[in-house]
């Protein structure tokens, strides 16, 4: 038990409710920790939940009863929102980026926590009001972003393999075909990994035609799971929307045109705002 002043109690609270998205936390928890009476915790609780609602930290869920107490979820502001996909879309259109064969270099942003944390964040907002059991994404970039959006919603994160692991037992392997370059590829996930009639929110990095976002859709079907949505980092502009294998999805940015000559990249905002 912890006898603090009500100015850094407020502070242990918020800590404290940060660390544990979407957990809920019986007020007694809070009462026995200060040792403060379940009144002063509630009155913290409303200073808290009006800040964090200010500020765009995200929202404070109250459920009463005798196994209620409050949960936090994690969500983005409009502004702070737009504020980090136009810097996302910045960083992507820096001419250094540009590899031989028109490719975009992105492996040092999907290196930055903090930048995959807001992304996380994001995607966490998107995807706020679904019912979802888990997070999926096909290795390896993709992992990053997964583990950040699997914190923001307090899930665990499942990853697909291209080549199956001796390591991890019996495995459904499916061949799928690359939606932009029409090639056959291999896509592997453990038996163990997934629950049958899991509800999976699937992320990705980078999606041109969606060949292999519609890979791990039908991987899922393997197991009787249900997609509970799709967001993806990056998208490509240049796939005609009748090429594309997927509708329904998120896109945080989206990348128009390579000019590798003149040595110049396009890059716009993706469909998170146009989904509201």
């Amino acid at each position: 038990m912890k006898k603090l002043k009500r100015s850094a109690r407020l502070v242990e609270m918020t800590q404290f409710l940060l660390a544990r998205p979407h957990q809920l936390i019986p007020l007694t928890t809070f009462a026995q920790r200060y040792g403060a009476a379940k009144s002063s915790i509630s009155e913290d609780l409303a200073i808290i939940k009006e800040v964090f609602e200010d500020e765009g930290t995200g929202e404070l869920q109250t459920l009463a009863g005798a196994a209620g107490g409050v949960k936090y979820i994690p969500k983005m502001g409009r502004e702070q929102a737009l504020h980090f996909i136009e810097q996302l879309c910045e960083k992507l259109a820096e001419p250094n980026r540009i590899l031989p064969g028109g490719y975009l270099y992105m492996s040092d942003l999907l290196g930055l926590p903090g930048l995959m944390n807001e992304a996380g964040k994001l995607f966490a907002t998107a995807f706020a009001g679904r019912d979802i059991d888990c997070v999926m994404t096909v290795e390896t970039k993709g992992i990053p972003l997964a583990y950040a959006t699997g914190a923001e919603l307090n899930l665990p994160v499942v990853l697909v393999r291209r080549d199956h692991q001796v390591t991890e037992g019996s495995a459904v392997s499916i061949n799928y075909v690359s939606g932009s370059h029409k090639s056959l590829h291999t896509m592997s996930l453990s038996r163990r990994a997934l629950k049958e009639k899991s509800k999976v929110l699937i992320v990705d990095d980078f999606m041109k035609a969606g060949g292999t976002i519609q890979g791990m859709v039908d991987l899922l079907a393997e197991f009787n799971a249900v997609v509970a949505g799709v967001g993806v980092l990056v998208e490509s502009g240049e796939v005609e929307t009748e090429q594309r294998l997927l509708r329904d999805y998120v896109s945080l940015a989206t990348l128009r045109a390579v000019d590798a000559k003149g040595k110049e990249i396009s890059v716009e905002p993706g469909n998170y705002f146009s989904r509201k």
